[in-house]
């Protein structure tokens, strides 16, 4: 059984389950359907879309996970969903009712080249996964270089919003 870290994001209403908050809320007790099952869910986030936009801002959150499935079967799952609730992948950057991310697969660290990348190449940048992280797991270490969370969040640019909902 491994530990998996899935981030989730949403900025644009999903046409099944409504505004970003509630689409988050359901998509949780969706993530069955991907092999994972849940064992914390942080608060919800919000943050500006990145890199700056006119788009509204996203709703984010973090879950833990256990699974036995592969990382390759997972993230294709969590594509499925996306797909399922309106998610195109048209341009970069793009407002979006779903963004499922996963962010590490029991501290595996992926060859660049390698599908999935693991553990998420960006995550290190990205204020709107690590304080939702540390909701769920603070004491999480990156496998890549070992710095710690608390690391991790003292290393973010100071420009960086995200503020719990």
């Amino acid at each position: 059984m491994a530990m998996v870290i899935v981030a989730l994001g949403a900025n644009l209403p999903s046409r099944l389950y409504g505004e970003p908050a509630q689409t988050l809320g359901q998509v949780v007790a969706r993530l069955a359907d991907c092999s994972l099952a849940v064992r914390r869910c942080s608060r919800w986030y919000v943050s500006p879309p990145w890199p700056p936009s006119g788009q509204p801002w996203y709703v984010n959150g973090v879950v833990l996970c256990e699974s036995v499935a592969s990382p390759e079967r997972i993230l294709t799952d969590l594509h499925r969903l996306e797909a399922e609730l309106g998610r195109q992948r048209l341009h970069p950057n793009q407002a979006r009712a779903l963004d499922l991310d996963l962010i590490d697969y029991g501290g595996r660290v992926a060859l660049a080249g390698s599908w999935p990348l693991l553990p998420h190449p960006r995550l290190a940048d990205r204020a709107f996964v690590l304080h939702p992280l540390a909701d769920v797991a603070p004491d999480w270490r990156d496998p890549r270089d070992g710095r710690s969370l608390d690391q991790l969040l003292a290393d973010l640019d100071p420009a960086s919003i995200c503020m719990p909902l």
